[in-house]
């Protein structure tokens, strides 16, 4: 018999939520920080600071799209980056508390990017793709499982 995703397990999917929004947040208070400033220096100084060759791929196209960067983009990443957080700890919130609407933002957000898993796993696939999308498909059958049976517990009372 299928168990239903209890409250802990929307709890759990809460707490990766609020963890979402809160290094989202913090990335876009990062962003600001650079305000007036040359990202590009910044971004050959992280790069050095995390030990990665600045000549290869991920880290030269870091550096290369900081070096696009400014501060009218700086800002509206950093405003992009708010508004996404707001929407996660929204959201975490909600779950938290068990709260349908919250439920229903968590399996359209996840859904909306199970295609692009499956792309990405179908491209190129990882242990790391193949986890990510079953993690998503797993919440949202969930959460739609568990939003199925109360709305059925709820016409039957």
């Amino acid at each position: 018999m299928h168990r239903d995703l209890g409250a802990d397990g929307v709890r759990t999917i809460a707490l990766f939520e609020l963890a979402k929004g809160a290094l989202v947040l913090l990335a876009g208070m990062g962003l600001l920080t650079l305000v007036h400033k040359d990202a590009q220096v910044a971004a050959e100084a992280f790069v050095r600071h995390l030990h990665l060759d600045p000549a290869s791929h991920y880290p030269e196209i870091f550096i290369r799209a900081a070096g696009r960067m400014n501060d009218q983009r700086l800002r509206l990443l950093a405003a992009g980056a708010c508004a996404y957080s707001a929407l996660r700890l929204t959201e975490a919130y909600g779950l938290w508390y068990l709260r349908p609407w919250a439920e229903w933002i968590a399996i359209v957000s996840s859904a909306l990017y199970l295609p692009v898993e499956v792309y990405e796993l179908h491209h190129r696939p990882t242990a790391m793709r193949a986890f990510v999308l079953l993690t998503n498909v797993l919440i949202v059958a969930g959460l739609l499982h568990r939003r199925h049976t109360e709305k059925a517990a709820a016409r039957r009372a």
